[in-house]
């Protein structure tokens, strides 16, 4: 039973929509996909404005999954912020926090200081997680259209990496890994051997993923020539990342402003031009390649030496290794010290809780996140907490492009549009 104001009833019990009444023909259905849909990528809500099968209009709602991250961080020390910012978006905990320790850098004036083999670390680490976050794509993707196998697929494959994160940082999400000034320990001592074996392994289940999915003619029809925007409309609605280069534009910060020496890696930035939910697939597909080619060329020149700045006062945590288990720090260095003297004791107690004070000033800087150009605008009084911290994340920018892309497509195309499009509501609702 449907009701609406000065306005007649009918009851529609699964009749066709050519049955219904001609009264109802011309009226139009206001339905609302999530906040709780299992293809929203989270708790992201749509009014859906339909004419029959047809959505005529779009409308998202967010601010259900908000944490309020961006105003924690002005009550916590520049070094605690990295456990705040690593779970904006979940499924790219390293770029999150290599954007924000950038812009805590350039605010210190230490961008240079970082020590090479920290830079390698992140570079590898973050290229590690733009893969994780594809084949998260692929897999959710996947499913919300039928086909759980690539569920499966992708899933074991990000398992492979999560062990990864995990033997480094203790943790398989949510590191808080990457600090202002380096990274906080130094990688274990088989981290060469198991990223080798990863670039050996990985190659052939990405294979099975494009042979799965790449020209099959279930999953083209579900997304060729669905959701297309041209390389205009997604310049004017600030598109980057994926869905840009999906529509021709080779844009990507790792060439137009490039961070952590990555100028010094070969690699391309893959393009496709018809603009829709396959192409942007297609170019997820192929930046898996590239990014097993940048960790390959880091790891094959790995450079050895310290994983943070000398500076003292920054360098928190400074010496800290993890020990067998992959838990804990360092047992000599705690010895250190707890044992050398009260002053090192005093500086390592100011150093964790009250951290260090960060010139006056504001500062913009940003990397190539899985999804587009993750940017951190920060802004300093000289205190020793952030005065504001805004990140401009990628997700919050795509979710504005449904409104866009939606109109003219049924229902289903709407789950396969969300899913090009990849939105992660954490990074939306900060």
């Amino acid at each position: 039973m449907t009701t609406f104001a000065n306005a007649p009833e009918f009851t529609v019990s699964g009749g066709d929509w050519q049955n219904l009444p001609p009264a109802v023909e011309d009226d139009k259905m206001i339905i609302n996909m999530g906040p709780q849909h299992p293809s929203t990528h989270g708790v992201l809500r749509l009014l859906l404005e339909m004419d029959g099968e047809i959505v005529t209009k779009a409308t998202p709602v967010i601010g259900y999954l908000h944490t309020g991250i961006e105003k924690s961080l002005e009550y916590r020390p520049w070094t605690q912020g990295t456990t705040f910012v690593t779970r904006m978006d979940y499924l790219t905990s390293f770029h999150n926090e290599l954007a924000y320790c950038l812009g805590v850098e350039k605010l210190l004036g230490i961008t240079d200081d970082v020590p090479e083999r920290a830079q390698a670390i992140r570079i590898i680490l973050t290229e590690f997680n733009r893969i994780v976050n594809h084949v998260v794509a692929f897999g959710s993707g996947g499913n919300e259209m039928g086909s759980t196998t690539a569920m499966i697929y992708g899933l074991s494959q990000r398992n492979m990496i999560l062990d990864l994160f995990e033997a480094v940082s203790g943790l398989r999400m949510n590191h808080a890994f990457i600090r202002p000034g380096g990274v906080a320990n130094d990688v274990p001592h088989d981290f060469v051997d198991h990223v080798n074996k990863l670039l050996k392994e990985l190659p052939q289940w990405f294979a099975d993923n494009a042979a799965l999915l790449e020209g099959n003619p279930v999953w083209m029809d579900r997304n060729v020539n669905v959701g297309v925007l041209t390389a205009d409309e997604l310049l004017a609605l600030g598109v980057t990342g994926p869905m840009l280069r999906a529509a021709g534009i080779a844009q990507d910060v790792r060439k137009s402003n490039p961070y952590c020496n990555i100028e010094q890696y070969d690699f391309d930035i893959p393009t496709q031009v018809a603009g829709d939910a396959y192409a942007r697939f297609v170019v997820r597909l192929r930046e898996i390649d590239e990014s097993l080619r940048i960790i390959r060329q880091a790891i094959d020149n790995f450079p050895s030496g310290p994983v943070m700045v000398k500076d003292k006062k920054i360098a928190w945590p400074a010496q800290l290794a993890l020990g067998p288990d992959g838990l804990g720090n360092a047992p000599a260095y705690i010895g250190k010290i707890m044992g050398q003297s009260m002053e090192s004791l005093i500086h390592h107690f100011k150093l964790v809780t009250h951290g260090f004070d960060v010139p006056k000033g504001t500062v913009f800087a940003s990397v190539e996140s899985a999804k587009g150009e993750l940017g951190v605008h920060m802004t300093s009084n000289g205190g020793n907490k952030p005065w504001r911290v805004h990140m401009r994340d990628p997700s919050f920018t795509h979710v504005g492009t449904l409104p866009f892309m939606i109109p003219g497509h049924q229902i289903a195309d709407v789950v396969a549009i969300i899913a090009a499009v990849d939105p992660v509501m954490g990074g939306v609702d900060r």
